[in-house]
């Protein structure tokens, strides 16, 4: 620690240590988490707010931007470096001091309930979009918190199940997003999860959280508890948990509810906004608690210190605290930020329209504006903001499919088809659409979509925090409004507004499906740039799509959700594209998988071999006659490993733009930490001998493959 904090902590009492390393309920009402600082000695108080769809600033508003799956599935770390310095300049408007975000889990089933706030099955692909998600945040001033550290797979019994899962698989799929938050963006903060890992709950897990987030990965920031994520004082204390968050009771965090408005019983609530979510019944571990185990001898007071000090490094690490000034009053903020700016409004549509996959195309793509347009779908009226719980954005202004196609189409028509489908809303009054709303008919959109040239069905799932979904089936009478619009339509295209894979039983039936996954509040304006050509779907996927639930890893119970309090990680290292890959299951749309307007060729493709790895060049060509979006996809094989390994991982990648006709040489660096895989006797262990690059459009979709040996 520096000089200036070590001079601070000298002069703070042990009262006065034991209020910096707990929260308490915000005197403003607009931050998610508050640490009161100290007026005696001029540090200021600190702010937490939750993300990461954007700052979530309790009765505030903020832009709402795509979910963090839609930005995944840009495969741009650029663009993702743009979104956070977004979303810290606006977490700077509203004055907080730490934006909770982001979230960088690996999606393990394809049922979770905060898919949508993560990025991908994939480690590389969730790392590079964190990476670049925590510069642009902390490059404002604001302070990041990566989150939910680790193994942080479902929300079923999130508060107990324990991920019973191998050291290699920690260390090959669900640490290195987390790693690369440490190492490469040196991120300020870490929130642990609510889960147990191989049976200790991780704001108590002192190997994770000492032995390698603190020690092995050398993090210096701060360790937060996910809110009542922490379940003990001095196991808690000794493990490396920094900051216990809220640091108050319920009924203390929000004095509006009464004893009775809560349950601590952890099964899923209904998904209105006047049920609290369920909450586990413990009570402040880092006041009193702590106090009295320092004073008794039990935990030593420099456990205390380290912790303080940590807190102030990080506050001073933002500009929003000047250490040295602090016994003056003095703190150093200037940073104002900038909130619903025209460019946030515009970055917002270019995520949308960027983490746009094109699934399937039948010459459908893109629709004429001579085109009438019958919009049909139970909520196709209305933006899909996102998914429930504690990412909620209240927007100032949105979009829906049916305004943005209105204002593009020549002649456009609405039928919702179905009953609406209830949106879950826990931290704002729920203005979804009421499910059991009468004076929909099938039949009135089948008429509709007969009149018309062209049928766009847009469908959606519900997807939330608190709970996972049942299936991954259409929700409510969807799958057969789709069924009977195709049969009626001449042309049929749906769009898809999911948290993650669906089930697409009428994917023969249809002549186009576009996945926009949870848009935010420019979901019309961005649907109808694609729909109508103005912009190519530049969107991969980031996770696969089965054909059913079956299909993945976590189709047994003791996989998920778990018997007796534990989920078990039987398939190791194998999930997502490796579980297809390993048990030969064919997917409905591989990893990676997305089609773009223009058509590219893969002239010729070389690899050859560096003293740190190996480097892949491609020739790429656009050979059509507009301006199109490719991503070129690098994996390897580590067929010199001595152990069961994936055929193929991802490695690197590169979202490429070319006009018609264009030509580009893209070249993509591998490293030979690229061919480790983890021994859990000897740590990283690169193979000699032969190994495998492969290079395509996606897991499936390989265009040239190379041996090459890696010393």
């Amino acid at each position: 620690m520096g000089s200036d904090v070590t001079a601070l902590l000298d002069e703070l009492t042990l009262a006065e240590k034991i209020r910096l390393v707990h929260g308490t309920a915000d005197p403003d009402g607009t931050a998610t988490g508050y640490v009161p600082g100290n007026d005696r000695l001029g540090i200021r108080p600190i702010t937490l707010v939750d993300g990461p769809l954007g700052v979530r600033a309790m009765g505030e508003r903020a832009t709402a931007f795509p979910a963090s799956i839609a930005l995944a599935a840009s495969w741009d770390p650029e663009l993702a470096r743009e979104f956070g310095t977004a979303v810290g300049r606006e977490t700077a408007a509203h004055d907080q001091d730490v934006l909770l975000g982001p979230g960088v889990n690996i999606i393990r089933t394809p049922v979770g309930g905060r898919n949508f706030e993560y990025y991908s099955e994939d480690p590389h692909l969730s790392a590079r979009t964190g990476v670049g998600t925590i510069e642009g945040i902390q490059s404002t001033g604001v302070a990041a918190t990566v989150k939910h550290y680790v193994a942080n797979n479902q929300e079923t019994n999130r508060y107990e199940v324990s991920a019973d899962v191998s050291e290699r698989a920690l260390r090959e799929l669900y640490l290195p997003a987390f790693r690369a938050a440490v190492e490469e963006a040196d991120v300020d903060a870490v929130m642990t999860a609510y889960n147990r890992v191989n049976g200790v709950h991780m704001s108590d897990h002192e190997f994770l959280l000492s032995d390698v987030l603190k020690d092995e990965w050398d993090f210096d920031g701060l360790v937060v508890s996910d809110w009542w994520g922490t379940r003990s004082t001095v196991d808690a204390a000794q493990a490396g948990l920094d900051l216990e968050m809220p640091g108050v009771e319920l009924t203390e965090y929000l004095p509006e509810l009464d004893a009775d408005s809560f349950d601590a019983d952890p099964s899923p609530p209904d998904g209105t906004s006047s049920d609290f979510p369920p909450i586990p019944d413990v009570s402040a571990y880092f006041g009193e608690p702590l106090r009295e185990a320092i004073e008794s001898g039990e935990i030593d007071e420099s456990i205390l210190d380290e912790k303080v000090a940590r807190l102030l490094s990080m506050l001073e690490s933002t500009g929003r605290q000047n250490v040295a000034e602090c016994e003056t009053g003095s703190p150093s903020d200037d940073s104002t930020g900038e909130l619903d700016t025209s460019e946030h409004r515009q970055l917002a549509r270019e995520i949308a329209i960027e983490g746009t996959v094109l699934l399937t195309n039948d010459d459908v793509l893109p629709l004429s504006e001579s085109d009438s347009v019958a919009v049909i779908g139970p909520n196709a009226d209305a933006a899909k903001l996102g998914g429930g719980g504690s990412s909620e954005v209240s927007p100032f202004t949105e979009t829906g499919p049916l305004a943005g196609i209105e204002s593009r189409a020549a002649d456009a028509s609405f039928e919702r088809g179905v009953n609406p489908i209830a949106e879950s809303s826990f931290f704002a009054d729920s203005e979804s659409a009421d499910a059991s709303e009468a004076g929909t008919s099938i039949d009135d959109a089948v008429s509709a979509a007969a009149s018309a040239d062209r049928a766009v069905v847009v469908a959606q799932d519900d997807a939330t925090e608190f709970t996972d979904r049942d299936s991954i089936e259409l929700p409510g009478r969807q799958n057969d409004l789709i069924d009977a619009v195709a049969e009626a339509a001449e042309r049929t295209v749906v769009v898809l507004r999911t948290s993650g894979p669906v089930e697409l039983p009428w994917l023969d039936a249809v002549d186009a499906v576009l996945e926009t996954w949870y848009p935010g509040q420019a979901d019309g304006e961005a649907l109808a740039a694609v729909l109508f050509g103005d912009a190519d779907p530049g969107g991969r996927l980031p996770v696969t799509f089965g054909r059913s639930a079956a299909d993945y890893p976590t189709a047994d119970e003791t996989a998920f959700p778990g018997t007796d309090d534990v989920a078990q990680y039987e398939e190791g290292v194998f999930v997502g594209y490796r579980y297809f890959d390993d048990r030969d299951i064919e997917p409905l749309f591989p990893f990676g998988h997305g089609q773009s307007y223009a058509t590219f060729e893969y002239d010729d493709v070389t690899v050859s071999e560096t003293d740190d790895g190996c480097d892949v060049t491609v020739d790429l060509r656009n050979s059509a006659t507009r301006t199109g979006t490719e991503v070129i996809q690098v994996y390897v094989g580590k067929s010199a490993a001595p152990v069961p390994t994936p055929e193929r991982e991802l490695a690197g990648f590169e979202s490429v733009e070319l006009g018609a006709g264009d030509s580009a040489t893209v070249t993509i660096s591998l490293a030979r930490e690229d061919f480790a895989y983890y021994d859990e006797d000897s740590g990283w262990t690169v193979p000699d001998g032969s190994n495998t690059v492969h290079v395509g459009r996606s897991s499936r979709d390989i265009r040239a493959t190379a041996d090459v040996d890696v010393q």
